[in-house]
C-alpha cells in the first residue's frame, strides 16, 4: 500500500515537475525540491518526537550512499530525461529499474523471488509499459539528438533507481531505523552531493535565479516537493523496509497509471490501449499482493 501510493503521489509531482522543467533546470530543480522535503520531513520528526535511531556505521553509510546514487544523481537524470524526451517516455525507462532491482537484490542480498512473483513483477511492467509506449500526438517533434538524450538520462535514471533501491534495502531490512529517518538522511546525502555541481554551475553562469522570484514557480515547487519528494520518498522507505525489494520497485513503478484519472479530470482522452495496460498491470499488482 505504501508503494502504491507513493506511486500516486509521484504521479501527480511528475506532472508539475515537466512544467517546471520548462523553466527551471534540473539540477537546480533537484536541489530546491531536496531542500524542501528536508525542512518537511525535520517538521515531521519533531512533530512526532521520533527521537535519533541508534545506528551502527554501516547502516548510516548504506542509506547515505543510497541518498547520493538514488537521489542526487538518479533523480538528477530523470528530471533531465524529462526534459529530453516527456515523462511518458522517461516512465517507460523508468520500468526497467524493478528487474534490475531484483537481479541486484537477489546477487547481493539473496532475495530470491518465486516463480509466481517475477510474473506478477512482468505483468506490471508489461502493463505499465503498454500504457507509456503509446504513441502521443506531439511526439513526434523530437530530434534524434533530443532521443538519445533522453534514452541516456532515462537509462542511468533507471540504474539509479535500482541501486539505490538496493542499498535501502540492506540498510533498512534487518534495523530498526524508522522510514522516516531513513528518507531524511538518503535527502541529506542526495542534497549534499548536489552542491559542487551547483557551485560549478554557478561559476558558469548556468544558474537562474529570475525564475524564483515567480511566487507562482515557488508554489509550484513547493507542491511537487511536497507530493514527490517528501511524501514518495518516506512512503517509498516504508515499502522498501516491509517487503523485497524488487516486489516494491515493481509497486513504485506505477505512476503512469495513475496519471490517467489526471488526465481524464484535465480533459484528455484515455484511449482503449491505456485501459488495457492498466487492466494488466493491476492483473501483476493483485498477483504480488496475492503472494504476501
Amino acid at each position: 500500500m505504501a508503494a502504491l501510493l507513493a506511486a500516486g503521489f509521484w504521479a501527480v509531482a511528475s506532472v508539475v515537475y515537466g512544467r517546471l522543467g520548462q523553466r527551471i533546470p534540473p539540477l537546480q530543480l533537484n536541489l530546491l525540491k531536496g531542500i524542501i522535503a528536508i525542512a518537511l520531513l525535520t517538521i515531521t520528526i519533531f512533530v512526532r518526537r521520533e527521537f535519533f535511531p541508534i545506528l551502527t556505521i554501516v547502516p548510516l553509510s548504506l542509506l547515505l550512499l543510497s541518498g547520493i546514487v538514488g537521489i542526487g544523481l538518479g533523480d538528477l537524470a530523470f528530471l533531465a530525461a524529462i526534459n529530453s524526451f516527456g515523462a511518458r517516455r522517461t516512465l517507460l525507462m523508468g520500468t526497467l529499474a524493478p528487474p534490475m532491482t531484483a537481479i541486484i537484490a537477489q546477487i547481493f542480498l539473496q532475495e530470491k523471488l518465486s516463480v509466481n512473483a517475477w510474473c506478477g513483477i512482468l505483468l506490471t511492467i508489461i502493463g505499465v509499459a503498454w500504457v507509456v509506449t503509446e504513441r502521443l500526438p506531439d511526439s513526434s517533434g523530437n530530434s534524434s539528438t533530443q532521443l538519445l538524450r533522453g534514452i541516456g538520462f532515462g537509462l542511468l535514471a533507471a540504474i539509479a533507481n535500482a541501486i539505490g533501491g538496493v542499498l535501502s534495502r540492506a540498510a533498512l531490512a534487518n534495523t530498526s531505523i524508522p522510514p522516516l529517518w531513513a528518507s531524511l538522511f538518503r535527502l541529506i546525502a542526495g542534497v549534499l552531493i548536489l552542491l559542487p555541481l551547483v557551485w560549478l554551475s554557478w561559476r558558469r553562469g548556468r544558474i537562474i535565479l529570475s525564475e524564483l522570484q515567480s511566487t507562482r514557480v515557488i508554489l509550484a515547487t513547493c507542491f511537487a516537493a511536497f507530493c514527490g519528494t517528501y511524501l514518495g520518498i518516506w512512503l517509498q522507505q516504508t515499502a522498501i523496509k516491509y517487503t523485497e525489494v524488487g516486489i516494491a520497485l515493481t509497486l513504485l513503478q506505477t505512476s503512469p497509471l495513475f496519471i490517467m484519472p489526471l488526465a481524464i479530470c484535465m480533459g484528455e482522452k484515455v484511449s482503449f490501449r491505456a485501459i488495457a495496460g492498466a487492466v494488466i498491470a493491476i492483473a501483476g499488482i493483485a498477483l504480488l499482493f496475492y503472494l504476501r
